[in-house]
């Protein structure tokens, strides 16, 4: 008995590992632990989760785990959530039997990833759909594509053979060069509009959007360090954007000339924001691993926070880091719906729909005005930028609070 108590909480770690290195929230770590172990009868266990580490601890065991943080596949996070509850659902009101449960969890740690034409054509149709929410022109969004491409065969060959810190640096050089490279040869309107679509493929939504989770479920330390981890990718990419316009500037004696940010006339209207949204949203989607079978539900979540943000951003009733708190509450209020309607971890639809509300803009400006020496203009863009992204996550923050105290008997 004490062995197979000691397999069974060997296994509910194995589970936590699962979940903690593809993208789960802590509370879903640490719930979906407790809940192994409670269907085998095992009451004594003790689960302490970091954002990096795992420590378990029963009457004859104990075991800690160091889990790098690294990339994310949402579909391994759905498959863990789904075993949980197939757990207790055994014969006779037994729980599942020990052999098939350690079976399953093989099977999903070993579950390949995206194939690489389909993460590809996902990063380069969502930076060529993100191209166009920031004013990119049809034209701005076909070369985009063509950078995307490039980007995301880069992005998966660095989340092999490179740390995130240097991979995210050099994939913000490499996207801001491909899109320089682009306008020199004649194929691209508005520079900057390419290249914050570019760099939208690096932004940290995985970290970003469960650090403010887990700070909403009191996981103080584990949520203060996924925001750090998330600022510091932030940091790299405005760092890897404004070596590729010293690069330039020292191959062109002479630094890229940038005017004020432009709209383009065309793919401005309301529409085609929304196509461009729910689009890129599904490009994310690829991007963060997701289940192919959410698509839809993650391109709608994007798509309708995308047209609060839209509405009430260019009405002038009120100001962007409003219109971006609304956006981001929409999103999380329909993501949260999704999970308890669809039985999937509401992380999946929350992480894929806040990504057209990142402040993309605000990295790529804030790095172009410290390269070009306008210090006060980079400080008054980079501080609204930090203002967005404050609201975002206050939004997040907020509906994650209501909702977990709306639906705290409930497993999301």
């Amino acid at each position: 008995m004490t062995e197979d108590r000691e397999r069974a909480l060997r296994l509910a770690t194995e589970a936590g590992h699962v979940l903690l290195e593809n993208g789960a929230e802590i509370s879903r770590v640490e719930e979906t632990m407790t809940r192994i172990a409670t269907a085998y009868g095992i009451e004594d266990e003790s689960f302490f989760v970091l954002s990096n580490g795992i420590i378990a601890t029963g009457q004859h065991y104990a075991r800690a785990e160091f889990i790098p943080i690294k990339g994310m596949q949402l579909a391994k996070v759905v498959e863990v959530n789904q075993l949980s509850r197939d757990i207790t659902c055994g014969i006779h009101g037994n729980p599942m039997p020990l052999d098939t449960l350690q079976a399953r969890l093989q099977a999903i740690r070993t579950m390949p990833g995206k194939p690489w034409w389909e993460l590809i054509l996902g990063v380069a149709l969502g930076v060529s759909s993100f191209s166009i929410l920031f004013g990119g022109s049809l034209i701005d969004a076909a070369a985009t594509f063509a950078a995307g491409l490039f980007l995301g065969t880069f992005i998966a060959f660095a989340s092999l053979h490179m740390g995130r810190i240097f991979g995210n640096l050099l994939g913000g050089m490499v996207g801001g060069l491909l899109c320089i490279l682009s306008v020199a040869l004649g194929f691209g309107d508005h520079l900057p509009n390419m290249i914050i679509g570019t760099i939208i493929a690096l932004v940290p939504g995985v970290p970003f959007t469960n650090g403010m989770r887990d700070l909403a479920n009191e996981d103080y330390i584990a949520g203060a360090t996924r925001l750090l981890d998330a600022f510091l990718t932030f940091l790299c990419i405005a760092l890897g954007v404004a070596l590729a316009f010293i690069v330039e500037g020292w191959i062109g004696n002479g630094l890229i000339q940038l005017g004020a940010p432009v709209v383009d006339s065309i793919t401005s209207v309301w529409y085609i924001q929304l196509v461009a949204a729910f689009v890129g949203t599904v490009g994310f989607s690829v991007l963060f691993g997701a289940p192919r079978r959410y698509y839809l539900s993650c391109g709608l979540a994007g798509m309708a926070g995308w047209g609060i943000y839209l509405s009430l951003a260019s009405a002038g009733s009120t100001h962007v880091v409003g219109a971006a708190f609304l956006g981001a509450l929409t999103v999380a209020v329909i993501s949260h719906l999704l999970a308890k309607v669809r039985r999937c971890p509401v992380t999946v639809f929350l992480i894929c729909g806040i990504i057209p509300l990142v402040p993309g803009g605000g990295i790529f400006w804030t790095a172009y005005y410290l390269v070009s020496n306008q210090l006060q203009l980079a400080a008054t863009t980079g501080f609204t930028a930090l203002k967005v992204t404050i609201s975002i996550a206050g939004a997040i923050i907020l509906a994650a609070g209501v909702f977990n105290r709306l639906l705290r008997k409930s497993y999301n």
